[in-house]
């Protein structure tokens, strides 16, 4: 079995492709899937470039989708032939937020599935779309779910309200469509002109370039009619908070869900205050959160925008072109 190993301390050279024992036989409650494909994420890129130390040799990526090619005794959700989906926190099935931290990440704490086969609890995954390839499926493990819990489960979006999207990757375009889905008015920001284009064909509403307006916020709230988005899905951290709340209305939902321009920073804490707004933390979702998206994606139609495809030994590249911050969607890496 092919599979791929990080070496302390990380760094896209230090990935290596090894050759691994087939697993054995599932055990009770568990099965065995041949995994078929990966994606590409911003936590997945923390561990392997070394940022977020993690143990040596560990197996990263935290999304896997495949085949189940055998069950144990007591399960019952799947069988032999199913297109199963991995849960990013598989220990978290219900209820609200139960985890801080990664150490039952799979590609993190645990071996994730930067390999061609694997045995785990049946409760690790989820029934993939029906009709989806292993590629757009895998894309639903972090970025999918993020996004749905931002705007449904937490932000409980709903007809005529007003989303903006920061950026045009894997979380911020699955917003988007999700968005236009439920029938709401989206917004979007990026530094690329061709990127907006791409964005206003897949139904934005209002696009600005936020290298050529550097107020983008006021920008938005412009575009609203003075009042503000309902929801920010909030991709950015320190450096567009900011604006985020500039561009969001009295009583808006802003969730926090990245750090791509650091860890920590200022923020307006008078102005979040003074307009009311709600600013959540989060971090993917539970089980059940999947499994509910899963349906709406099947009854919806929404289909991943997946930008390029590259062989597991070619993991390195993949992590480069995503390094380069060109992507328009998802990364896949397929198994």
């Amino acid at each position: 079995m092919k599979a791929i190993r990080i070496a302390n301390p990380g760094g896209l050279d230090r990935l290596t492709l090894v050759d691994m024992d087939e697993p054995g036989a599932p055990g009770p409650g568990e099965i065995r899937v041949r995994i078929h494909a990966s994606s590409l994420n911003f936590h997945d890129y923390g561990v392997v470039s070394g940022k977020m130390p993690t143990e040596d040799g560990r197996i990263p990526m935290s999304d896997g989708a495949g085949v189940v090619e055998a069950v144990g005794d007591g399960v019952e959700d799947f069988a032999i032939g199913d297109h199963v989906v991995s849960c990013f926190f598989p220990l978290w099935q219900d209820g609200p937020a139960r985890v801080a931290d990664f150490k039952t990440t799979p590609g993190d704490g645990v071996d994730g599935y930067a390999r061609e086969s694997v045995v785990r609890p049946a409760t690790w995954f989820t029934h993939a779309p029906k009709g989806w390839d292993h590629d757009e499926a895998a894309t639903l493990t972090t970025a999918g779910l993020t996004a749905w819990r931002a705007l449904v489960v937490d932000g409980g979006i709903k007809a005529g309200d007003r989303v903006l999207v920061l950026g045009t990757g894997g979380v911020s375009i699955f917003a988007l469509q999700m968005a236009k889905a439920f029938g709401a008015s989206v917004a979007a920001t990026s530094s690329s002109d061709d990127k907006l284009e791409r964005v206003r064909e897949l139904g934005a509403d209002f696009t600005v370039n936020y290298k050529s307006e550097a107020n983008w916020g006021a920008a938005v709230r412009e575009w609203t009619g003075g009042d503000g988005v309902d929801h920010v899905v909030e991709v950015g951290g320190p450096a567009t908070l900011a604006q985020s709340i500039e561009a969001g209305r009295i009583g808006a939902h802003l969730a926090l869900i990245g750090v791509l321009t650091g860890r920590s920073g200022e923020i307006p804490t008078a102005k979040l205050m003074a307009k009311q707004q709600t600013l959540q933390g989060l971090i993917v979702g539970s089980h059940t959160m999947q499994t509910e998206m899963i349906r709406a994606l099947e009854t919806t139609g929404i289909r991943p925008v997946i930008d390029s495809r590259f062989a597991l030994a070619d993991i390195a590249n993949a992590f480069r072109h995503e390094e380069a911050g060109k992507h328009f969607g998802k990364i896949a890496l397929t198994i």
